[in-house]
């Protein structure tokens, strides 16, 4: 797929297949294949990220619930229904929506359901980990706990540790987990990021070879970048310095040479291709856009634009480091 015709496509199922079908029938009402789908989900982190799509897809309408109704002792049904709740009150939350507190609420109920009907699940728990963003005072106790490591803040470390006893490194959960951390310290002054730089060091460290842990430091380095571009607009510095290539180069070698690409996440592949490019590691990245296939997000690589919001200039970004990368392989 090299050349100046390329044009990536943008699809929250990526290479899985099935999931775009169902995904399909969501978005038209019906349920039936979802059902379906998830009874033939067996791995706990296909589960999870597919519960994680459907509930993106499934929130603006009433199909959750129509299954429920039709279907009420399901078990899927029910991890469904908390996974929709949690991202309406997420989504209100972050729209200061009159009704958040409302929906909060309902979800943390429908979490602890989900969790009561389904104990061997880590999704429920990842829901209630999600939901802790919510919390902006750390008003709850299960949001302040005691880290398990140095340099860690309180947090909400035992909904994780339920979730990571369930599914060791869950990658949704650890990055549910990143996220309250930026929430405790959403403002860009100098070391804000420090908590989250500890907390990605510490959770790649004690990750097995192919887990997709290796690839968290590479999300707070766009993290930092998307806070501090306004310093360092023009520069392209932050992204060739020594830990930048590092992390880059790290993830490449404990992620990506042991993942299955079919099954990767694509956030991670984008963001890892977006790393070496930004390193300019041309050579290394073309297996990881190679991985991608028709594939790209948005971001990170909307973040190297003068207008994060626009679609078309992101895919622009990514086609340009996309061509550059396999023009240097293959001239090299």
């Amino acid at each position: 797929m090299p050349g100046h015709d390329f044009r990536p496509v943008y699809h929250p199922a990526g290479h899985d297949a099935a999931l775009r079908a169902v995904v399909q029938d969501l978005r038209t009402g019906r349920w039936l294949s979802m059902a379906q789908l998830l009874a033939g989900t067996t791995d706990w982190a296909l589960w999870t990220q597919r519960t994680q799509v459907l509930a993106a897809v499934a929130a603006g309408s009433d199909v959750v619930q129509a299954w429920r109704a039709e279907d009420p002792y399901s078990v899927a049904a029910t991890v469904m229904h908390a996974r929709v709740a949690v991202e309406r009150a997420v989504r209100a939350h972050r729209e200061r929506h009159p009704r958040t507190q409302e929906l909060w609420q309902l979800a943390w109920q429908a979490c602890h359901t989900a969790a009561r009907v389904s104990p061997a699940d880590p999704v429920p728990w990842v829901c209630l980990l999600a939901l802790a963003v919510l919390d902006e005072g750390q008003r709850m106790e299960e949001h302040r706990m005691r880290p398990p490591g140095p340099m860690l803040p309180p947090g909400p470390w035992g909904l994780l540790a339920e979730a990571d006893k369930r599914d060791p490194h869950n990658r949704e959960a650890y990055h549910r987990m990143l996220q309250f951390l930026y929430a405790r310290r959403p403002e860009p002054t100098s070391g804000s990021l420090s908590e989250a730089v500890n907390f990605v060091q510490w959770a790649a460290g004690s990750a097995p070879p192919g887990s997709a842990l290796h690839v968290l430091p590479l999300y707070v380095r766009v993290e930092r970048y998307r806070r501090e571009r306004g310093q360092e607009k023009a520069l392209d510095l932050h992204w060739v310095a020594e830990d930048a290539t590092r992390d880059a180069l790290r993830a490449l070698l404990a992620w990506f040479d042991h993942a299955v690409p079919a099954t990767a996440s694509l956030l991670d592949l984008n963001h890892l291709a977006h790393a070496l490019w930004g390193a300019l590691r041309f050579t290394e990245a073309v297996p990881v856009f190679e991985a991608l296939g028709p594939y790209y997000t948005p971001h990170p690589w909307a973040y190297r634009t003068d207008a994060p919001g626009d679609r078309a200039l992101a895919e622009e970004v990514f086609r340009r480091a996309r061509t550059r990368c396999l023009g240097a392989a293959r001239d090299g």
